[in-house]
């Protein structure tokens, strides 16, 4: 008869191990021998993985997730939520923090949550916060009133260190950072109003999504732009599969990026992108990405690759905007590419501005922003880092004012735009630049805070994203598709302006179809 078996109490960095091995297809019986735990608590682990994740989210120490073995709630715990959730914006946006503050907006948010009892935010009380959610320093100062160049200079000096250590290249260096986009709103010849086109007599309407782009320090290797949508299958997707959309598509209901969907985007896209960039290169599949402190990035701990060789770098909060490469130029000059993109796209279909804009979906969208990403060239992406790392070689030939879409480039299109002819350059200016401090994350009110702290949803937002989801799909066989492709080659035949490619891409299409259709009808 054997043993009792020795109690094992897990570490919280023990969990996400398991849940990632679970993730990847380990198997809970062997997890259990290896751990030397039960099925049980493997199953366990598996059920309360989000609570983990999150927990660990949060964090702000990989050392003490390494000792932690319990997420042990506060005695308040929605009073708890609430102050992890307003603490994580004010270091996100890089605002004063302190002791007395946070004791002030504790007991603030004490009474508006509508708790019972007295409370009493003491210095006990903040280290007991502070060691729940494992933060190392409270402290944070105003990066928007203090331009610390002093600051600037220590992170610098300390990441070239840094990557000296490690022995990376700036191939193996890579940025992400997210952004709002209106992607529907047009320059009016009045003003220009944020997500909503003032074309006269038609109604507003406000879409939004968050853009994420990420890129290595040379510029080199750009991965699919990430795009965070409200619905899971848009209206303007129909049957396309969204594995084969020209960017990384995700659904929130709010559109913004959060925790999970940051994590499913590292772990399922990040890595892999950057695994096969280096091996293609013939350099060690080893990386770093630089990110902010935005509420959506989940902590050090949790976007790491299994072998540990691919993981994630914070900038302080009070140089991030300072130094932010994605910052420094690259996200605005996708949003110029986009939206110039947009006008030239209805001047060569000699549409009017309404009609443009009622075509205009979320599918096309996300077509014309990934064109604007590939027309971002490597040398506006490596001088972005300039500030960082300025021992990067600069490409000979290349000046970055060249490559941005100016004023005046958009104002030549406009004036052959029927309805925005007369667009005065400032409306341009603000319409190229109307979400450019659109962040991608949600930032909560302090009513807005309270409301999810008590596990309030917005419900309308969710039942919106159903409805979406109701709509029926249109299925195209290979038959159908064939027989539209012999029209249009027939129609490219019979136009004498046609030149050949336009034919032969055409005809590389049929032959793809038949092929598709050969195999169906074979294994049929």
């Amino acid at each position: 008869m054997s043993g009792k078996r020795k109690r094992v109490v897990l570490t919280i960095k023990d969990k996400l191990d398991i849940i990632k091995k679970l993730e990847d297809g380990g198997s809970s019986k062997q997890l259990a021998v290896i751990y030397g735990i039960g099925e049980t608590t493997v199953r366990d682990i598996r059920k309360n993985k989000e609570k983990i994740i999150t927990y660990a989210s949060s964090s702000d120490s990989t050392s003490l997730l390494a000792k932690r073995k319990s997420m042990k709630p506060s005695m308040y715990e929605e009073l708890d939520r609430a102050m992890l959730e307003w603490f994580n914006q004010q270091r996100a946006k890089g605002n004063p923090v302190s002791g007395p503050i946070c004791a002030k907006r504790a007991e603030f948010f004490f009474y508006a949550l509508g708790m019972d009892g007295d409370f009493n935010p003491s210095a006990g009380w903040l280290t007991r916060f502070k060691q729940r959610h494992s933060i190392r320093e409270i402290n944070i100062r105003n990066e928007r009133l203090i331009g610390d160049e002093t600051a600037v200079e220590d992170f610098c000096n300390n990441f070239r260190d840094f990557i000296e250590r490690e022995n990376l290249q700036p191939e193996q260096i890579y940025n992400a950072d997210e952004t709002g986009l209106f992607w529907k709103c047009l320059p009016s010849r009045t003003s220009v109003i944020k997500g909503k086109c003032t074309v006269p007599g038609h109604k507003s309407i406000e879409e939004r999504v968050t853009v994420m782009c990420c890129a290595n320090a040379t510029g080199l290797h750009k991965l699919k732009l990430c795009v965070v949508g409200k619905a899971k299958k848009p209206h303007s997707f129909k049957s396309t599969d969204t594995s084969n959309l020209p960017v990384s598509y995700f659904s929130q209901k709010g559109a913004w990026m959060d925790l999970s969907i940051f994590r499913q985007w590292f772990d399922k896209i990040f890595v892999p992108q950057v695994r096969e960039h280096l091996r293609s290169k013939g350099l060690q599949e080893k990386a770093v990405l630089l990110l902010d402190n935005s509420p959506t990035h989940p902590n050090e701990n949790v976007l790491r690759s299994d072998d540990g060789q691919i993981f994630a770098k914070y900038l302080p909060p009070n140089v991030a905007s300072l130094i932010q490469p994605s910052d420094q130029g690259v996200i605005a000059t996708l949003k110029r590419y986009y939206r110039a993109g947009l006008l030239q796209n209805n001047l060569e279909e000699g549409n009017d501005l309404k009609s443009f804009w009622k075509k205009l979906t979320l599918l096309d969208a996300l077509y014309e922003i990934a064109v604007a990403w590939n027309l971002v060239k490597p040398v506006t992406i490596s001088r972005a880092w300039k500030k960082i790392l300025p021992a990067i070689e600069e490409k000979e030939g290349l000046d970055f004012d060249e490559e941005d879409i100016s004023v005046a480039a958009v104002a030549t299109i406009l004036q052959h735009t029927k309805g925005l002819e007369n667009v005065t350059t400032e409306n341009i200016e603000k319409w190229l630049d109307v979400d450019s401090t659109e962040p991608g994350y949600e930032v909560l009110t302090d009513s807005e805070i309270i409301r999810r702290a008590q596990g309030q949803t917005d419900e309308s937002s969710e039942n919106e994203e159903e409805e979406t989801e109701l709509i029926p799909e249109k299925h195209i066989n290979h038959a159908a598709a064939l027989q539209w492709t012999e029209n249009l080659l027939d129609y490219l035949e019979q136009q004498g302006d046609m030149i050949l490619p336009d034919r032969l891409v055409v005809r590389k299409l049929r032959a793809t179809i038949r092929n598709k259709q050969k195999m169906t009808n074979s294994s049929q």
